[in-house]
């Protein structure tokens, strides 16, 4: 059974994927050990202009939260740990970029895939996808830092 990495986190109040932010999104990423799955219902107010696509800046919002999450997962388990287990570990998106093949229907539940494909001591490369129905309508490449502690005081 994968566990819920945004679950895990105490004090998460990120628009896209903090359990603590009423008003978000609040995406659930899925960690299986190696790779996380994300399954998102678009609600009717994140259309793209015409009724019937998903907004391209949710795509990219839900991209980019389920691939951090997905990175923080890793630097918790390369130290043996579940996410939110001792000495928290926090990432930030250091690059998004995203690929929009397909209009995104928005009467049906989205599936993200992502995967780690690079890592280092701070920075790790995450491959994403995002489909609808079946087919890939979104693909992203996102690189996201580990940041010291004291990126949450603000310092």
């Amino acid at each position: 059974m994968s566990l819920v990495i945004q679950d895990r986190l105490v004090g998460n109040y990120c628009y896209g994927c903090g359990k603590d932010n009423p008003h978000g999104l609040q995406i659930k990423s899925h960690w299986d050990g190696e790779s996380a799955v994300c399954e998102y219902m678009p609600r009717p107010e994140q259309c793209a202009g015409p009724t019937q696509f998903l907004y391209g800046g949710t795509i990219a919002s839900i991209i980019d939260c389920h691939s951090v999450g997905t990175a923080l997962a890793h630097f918790y388990a390369k130290e043996g740990r579940e996410p939110g287990e001792g000495e928290e570990i926090w990432c930030v998106t250091g690059k998004l970029s995203v690929s929009y093949r397909e209009p995104t229907p928005i009467d049906q539940p989205v599936t993200l895939r992502a995967k780690i494909v690079e890592s280092g001591e701070r920075k790790a490369v995450v491959h994403t996808t995002l489909e609808s129905g079946g087919t890939v309508t979104a693909t992203a490449e996102v690189i996201a830092v580990r940041v010291p502690d004291s990126w949450r005081a603000g310092g």
